[in-house]
């Protein structure tokens, strides 16, 4: 006889991502016009260009032939990556502006970039309590800030803000500790972007884990708490900006759904050396469950 309880049943492998075969077929006409180079050459050219531009101007910034600009101006056309309009005997050609945002998000799309990512981190470590931070906290938060300070690769802060700083730029909804057997080992918080109301949903995020906590899943369990409460809050944009050098930070922000935006090199002086910053956004994910 086989002991049930002793059998592990299969995991099911995850589904894998698939695009919907209407989105494909639109994506592979696009491509297929601009597997051209001329045709490159011609959206760019009329994409760099306010206004529209004529057909003899553009065969003459390319240097060929109308004939041979007009035919791939009418395979562009086709796939509405332009517009063609008649004034008189001359054609006026613009750059559909769709276009301007519909081809990135094809190529986003095809490269996975639009797909679902990670709503958190799973494993979270079962000795960790991640709560509210309060005010009698802010002495160790700052222990805690000077030891990320200390590693070079934290932040451009050379000294730890004092806490009335910190207080006053905070969201006093979305400011969390960490513990172990009643220590505060780690925080995150969370800082408006900006005033301004269209922007009341988008903060920055700060996470810092103390010098003698780190590898215990304490950076897992605040940023699990940090995103699910602000899915619940009605934050829609996290972002964070992030030294290329701290790789175990930027597999953290991955891990949680977020997902690089790009690298703005020399972007400021650190102890008198310029240093670049990988920046990175998430989005609200729907699907996530908030937090408890």
């Amino acid at each position: 006889m086989v002991d049930n309880e002793s059998m592990t049943a299969p995991i099911p492998a995850p589904a894998l991502p698939t695009l919907a075969p209407a989105d494909a077929e639109t994506y592979a006409s696009w491509f297929a016009c601009l597997a051209e180079p001329t045709r490159v050459r011609l959206l760019h050219t009329i994409a760099s260009r306010p206004g529209t531009v004529s057909v003899g101007d553009l065969a003459d910034a390319l240097g060929i032939g109308q004939p041979t600009v007009s035919h791939h101006l009418r395979k562009l056309a086709e796939v509405d990556f332009i517009t063609l309009t008649k004034e008189g005997t001359s054609t006026r050609v613009a750059i559909n502006p769709a276009c301007c945002t519909g081809l990135p998000h094809a190529a986003d799309a095809v490269m996975g970039l639009l797909a679902s990512r990670p709503c958190c981190p799973t494993d979270l470590p079962e000795d960790v309590t991640v709560r509210a931070m309060e005010t009698d906290d802010f002495g160790a938060v700052r222990r805690v800030y000077a030891d990320g300070i200390a590693t070079g690769n934290a932040t451009f802060e050379t000294e730890v803000p004092d806490i009335e700083a910190l207080d006053a730029k905070w969201l006093k909804e979305h400011r969390w500790v960490a513990e172990i057997d009643g220590e505060v080992v780690g925080w995150a918080a969370l800082t408006p972007v900006s005033t301004r109301e269209v922007y009341a949903g988008v903060a920055e995020n700060s996470l810092y884990v103390g010098d003698g906590a780190r590898g215990r899943g304490v950076g897992k369990a605040l940023i699990h708490r940090q995103v699910t409460a602000a899915d619940a809050g009605g934050l829609w944009t996290l972002q964070t900006s992030i030294f290329p050098e701290n790789k175990p930070a930027l597999a953290l922000h991955h891990s949680a759904g977020f997902r690089t935006l790009g690298v703005r090199e020399r972007i400021a002086r650190h102890h008198g050396v310029w240093r670049d910053t990988i920046m990175l956004e998430r989005r609200r994910d729907d699907s996530c469950q908030p937090a408890d």
